[in-house]
């Protein structure tokens, strides 16, 4: 009895997954892609760490001018240590009572007035400077500019202050 081998050309199963080559050629390639795409990155988050506490300190005006109107009496937003880059706070002038606190913008280069009134009609007691901000590899056009108009209302835009 004569037993006849049948032989396949492909005994193996076909593999399946990647090569050794092939997936160092793709990390390699992901190397390259963050390597180019890292000072990018970098000016990235600068740039929305500027336009963040620009709207921290926008919203923080609208919310001293909101409350100086509610409780129909002066409202005052400070500095922390004189520097806006250190935080401020809101309090009601009449009590004392401190309204908000906003913690340091670290990495900001924040310059504005000595201090804002808004009084109880929701107006400023003076004029004041705007707030400026910017941080290091900011470009001017990116930097942001945070006023007050005469109605005491803040306004907020993109660039230099003029």
């Amino acid at each position: 009895m004569v037993i006849a081998r049948t032989w396949r050309k492909n005994s193996r199963p076909a593999a399946r997954g990647f090569t050794l080559v092939e997936l160092l050629l793709v990390i390699a390639i992901l190397a390259i892609l963050a390597g180019i795409g890292m000072p990018y990155l970098g000016n990235f988050i600068a740039n929305h760490s500027v336009k963040s506490a620009s709207f921290d300190i926008y919203s923080t005006l609208v919310y001293a001018r909101s409350e100086a109107i509610t409780r129909n009496g002066s409202v005052t937003v400070t500095p922390v240590g004189g520097n806006w880059a250190s935080g401020w706070t809101v309090t009601e002038n009449a009590t004392g009572t401190t309204l908000r606190t906003q913690s340091a913008n670290n990495g900001i280069t924040m310059t504005g007035p000595g201090s804002v009134i808004y009084l109880g009609m929701g107006r400023l007691s003076a004029a004041v400077t705007s707030f400026s901000l910017t941080a290091p590899g900011v470009n001017n056009a990116n930097s942001r500019c945070v006023s007050i108009d005469l109605s005491g209302r803040p306004v907020t835009q993109q660039g230099v202050c003029p």
